[in-house]
């Protein structure tokens, strides 16, 4: 694939900020209105942003890293930068949709790359229900909070919370407790990635929850429920030497 129009964007850190001007420098640079492809300079972070940033657009990302962990990033390096582009392989992920209604019965939607997040607001633990698709799993779990989280999301928050890293072929969602108090031995779920989960919060009044889609929290909620955005994909671009798909392998023999 040959990209023409670059438009390179980056996170406030310094590195970050000196590598945007080196490379502007370098390279030809466009609005990303007018770009081919975006070059994401920063971390796992900045690339989310991105990729949030410009969802409605039929845009490759390419991400160098410039952060700290960047699992979703390219090796930084200013060489070559438009071969490195033409030889990528794109890898197209598909985001989580997760609809809200509050107990005061508003009602909101976002869109999570890597997971869908609920989490207790107060002192007082999560009580939820479960259902995946119309049939409820879980009558009663307590616990601090729950994940959703898609392939690409799971070595993030997801793995942090002892949950499974899922191949991103595998066409599988992750559901994962965040320290489970009842049932204490329930460790979560694989689900396939055409359920729809419903999570009901019980005694929202006393036990307070909020829903989290990446960047946006929404509050106080009542019931959520979560399913793949197939109408929507998001293409990245990765040196064939180090593909996202090869990470999330080798990152189940990290010590």
């Amino acid at each position: 694939m040959d990209f023409n129009k670059i438009a390179f964007v980056a996170s406030s850190s310094s590195g970050a900020e000196q590598a945007l001007v080196r490379l502007k420098a370098r390279y030809e640079n466009v609005d990303p209105a007018d770009a081919d492809v975006i070059v994401a300079l920063g971390g796992d972070g900045l690339m989310l942003e991105t990729l949030h940033r410009y969802l409605s657009r039929d845009v490759p990302i390419y991400g160098m890293n410039r952060g700290t962990v960047g699992f979703l990033m390219n090796t930084y390096r200013e060489d070559n930068l438009l071969e490195r582009l033409r030889a990528s392989e794109p890898i197209t992920l598909s985001p989580l949709l997760m609809h809200t209604r509050d107990t005061d019965g508003g009602e909101s939607t976002a869109r999570a790359i890597n997971e869908v997040s609920l989490l207790r607001q107060t002192r007082q633990a999560t009580q939820l229900r479960i259902s995946v698709d119309g049939k409820v799993q879980l009558k009663d779990l307590v616990c601090d909070g729950l994940i959703v989280a898609t392939p690409a999301g799971s070595t993030a928050y997801n793995l942090s919370a002892h949950g499974p890293i899922i191949p991103l072929g595998a066409s599988l969602l992750a559901l994962t407790p965040i320290s489970a108090f009842r049932p204490r031995r329930w460790r979560g779920a694989l689900l396939p990635d055409t359920a729809k989960v419903t999570l009901d919060i019980l005694n929202p009044a006393k036990r307070p929850v909020s829903a989290v889609a990446d960047f946006t929290e929404i509050r106080n909620v009542a019931r959520v429920e979560i399913t793949q955005d197939r109408t929507t994909s998001l293409n990245l671009l990765f040196d064939p030497e180090h593909n996202l798909e090869d990470r999330i392998i080798a990152e189940q023999f990290q010590p």
